[in-house]
């Protein structure tokens, strides 16, 4: 069945404005990302991106209008990492997530939805940081990391199912 594409008339589909919570206004956003993993001798190696919080983490961005999941997945993986040429591996599932902006609706309370997506990428692709932007977030660095050590180089707690299932994905892989 082919991925339903988001038909609302607003700009992006992470634009509502909401509900109270504790008094406060909360915005609901909707962002798509990937792990992108590369086969090499060494063997597979993950592309992580450092964030403005100085974190390590993975790629990913509000899905635009009428764009898929993971079209928008696609989209962000190319404009953080440059890469685009990408092969499609599977869903690794989403993360609800709570926080308090610091960007855009400065001090606004924000409700995210992030869907995860596996993605593999040629053995010899590399990778390319965007321009840094005059504002908003910010991607200090990329780079490739060694399967086995995603887990630790991520600080993000609420990731670490999205990296638990690929790795157990590309464990099985590298075993066939």
């Amino acid at each position: 069945m082919p991925e339903p594409i988001h038909s609302s008339t607003r700009r992006s589909i992470s634009s509502r404005k909401g509900k109270r919570r504790g008094g406060r206004k909360v915005r609901t956003e909707v962002s798509a990302g990937g792990l992108v993993f590369r086969k090499t001798k060494r063997g597979v190696q993950i592309a992580m991106l450092r964030d403005a919080f100085g974190h390590w983490t993975f790629p990913k961005g509000h899905v635009r209008r009428l764009e898929t999941l993971r079209q928008a997945a696609e989209r962000e993986i190319g404009e953080e990492l440059g890469v685009t040429t990408l092969v499609y591996a599977g869903a690794l599932g989403t993360i609800d997530i709570w926080f308090k902006d610091r960007f855009v609706w400065k001090g606004m309370m924000i409700h995210k939805f992030i869907h995860y997506f596996l993605f593999e990428a040629s053995k010899d692709q590399k990778l390319v940081p965007p321009a840094h932007a005059e504002e908003g977030e910010r991607i200090l660095a990329v780079t490739w990391v060694p399967l086995e050590k995603v887990s630790r180089w991520s600080t993000y707690r609420d990731l670490q199912p999205m990296i638990e299932k690929a790795v157990a994905i590309l464990g099985r892989a590298q075993h066939l």
